[in-house]
């Protein structure tokens, strides 16, 4: 029997490549999306396309109630949540000075409270069947931190610390918990840095190119995977170099 994976902000960019990876590795596929309906057909559309399976389902991930019903959903389809991703995410360049308390609200929600909201919703059943993965995405800036960042930095650094707190109280319940922190992913995000940039990034990296969505993806395909049993509470970093 198929297992499934959640793989939230999966509409585009890392989202979409890791839900496509997932299907191609025999996952059934539950993909959410807030806003861009059209964009998460298109994913399911492609797994389709490849012999797999796949459902879209709606919830804004800062919502709490919003995904529990997205779950409920879910579970009606597929009866069970193996792999929870966490990677429904925005990304925001500004002063610090400049951030509102709306705008530090609204970063936070999506970034940390999100991740809150999907693991407090996956877990019981997780830990009442003893089986579970969740992989959370972070980004090298929760690492070492971000100038004109500050608002993603601090929620990017909450899902580090998160994942590997919890990853010490579940893994008696036989569940992992992960974290993989993207480096500079040349992806839509990144579609307001100018050309000169992108290439002052690509080389402070030692491998001297900018990371690919499949990049980050084939590590969540791992950390997935049973081949990754023993390890838990880690951060795999993905950026080329960067942080070394």
């Amino acid at each position: 029997m198929s297992k499934t994976a959640l793989v939230t902000g999966a509409s585009k960019g890392i989202g979409a490549e890791i839900a496509l990876q997932l299907a191609k590795n025999g996952f059934n596929i539950a993909i959410n999306y807030n806003k861009s309906k059209a964009e998460a057909e298109k994913v399911r559309q492609k797994i389709a396309d490849l012999g797999g399976c796949a459902e879209i389902f709606q919830a804004d991930v800062g919502d709490y109630t919003a995904v529990k019903n997205m779950a409920d959903s879910i579970y009606k389809r597929f009866g069970f949540i193996d792999v929870l991703v966490n990677n429904a995410g925005i990304a925001q360049q500004i002063l610090f000075t400049d951030i509102t308390p709306e705008i530090w609200s609204n970063m936070i929600s999506t970034n940390l409270t999100g991740v809150y909201n999907c693991c407090n919703t996956v877990l019981p059943k997780m830990i009442h069947s003893h089986t579970g993965c969740i992989i959370n995405i972070a980004s090298m800036w929760g690492e070492t931190g971000g100038s004109c960042e500050v608002h993603y930095s601090a929620a990017k650094a909450g899902v580090i610390g998160l994942t590997k707190a919890l990853a010490k109280e579940v893994g008696l319940s036989g569940i992992r918990v992960n974290c993989v922190s993207p480096g500079v992913i040349k992806t839509e995000m990144m579609s307001s840095f100018s050309e000169d940039t992108l290439r002052e990034l690509k080389e402070e990296a030692p491998l001297n190119r900018l990371g690919t969505a499949l990049d980050v993806a084939n590590a969540v395909v791992f950390l997935a995977d049973e081949k990754a049993s023993f390890i838990t509470g880690q951060v795999l970093s993905v950026n080329g170099g960067i942080l070394i």
